[in-house]
């Protein structure tokens, strides 16, 4: 894994840990699956992405795409340098009738690709605000809430 490029795996690995997941919702590690994504976007509506983007923008930047500003203003975005690109994908499920009507793209700009199973300092720090963002969009897209946990405390 190239650190930042994780950023993904990191905010499913925190959600699980931090909220009660509904069985209406899946969080999926979708990694470097390329062509592999698009049963996931055939098989679920409405659908929240998340990943780290290289955009033009200073690292830790955040952006969030709707389904059409994705089809409008990205054209060739891939989440990865080795991988089908993510319009490639969802129009191959448009041509099998299958795309999400409702989809939304949250990418974090990378700081570090260095090899590296951990974020970098900034990167990882946002995972949190990354996480109520996710949390927001499932509920505007979907109507399910996702509830934090109280954090443990003994006595």
């Amino acid at each position: 894994m190239l650190s930042d490029e994780g950023f993904g795996c990191h905010l499913i690995s925190y959600m699980e840990n931090s909220y009660d997941i509904p069985g209406a919702v899946s969080l999926r590690d979708a990694g470097t699956a390329g062509i592999y994504l698009a049963p996931s976007l055939e098989e679920n509506d409405p659908v929240v992405i998340v990943d780290a983007l290289k955009l033009d923008a200073a690292p830790g930047t955040i952006k969030i795409y709707s389904g059409e500003e994705l089809k409008g203003s990205l054209t060739g975005l891939r989440m990865s340098p080795h991988q089908v690109g993510l319009l490639e994908v969802l129009e191959i499920c448009k041509l099998r009738g299958n795309a999400p009507e409702k989809l939304v793209l949250i990418g974090v700009v990378p700081q570090s690709l260095e090899v590296s199973v951990e974020l970098s300092p900034r990167l990882h720090k946002l995972v949190p605000k990354v996480a109520v963002m996710v949390v927001d969009k499932v509920k505007a897209l979907g109507g399910v809430k996702l509830l934090k946990r109280r954090p443990y405390h003994s006595m």
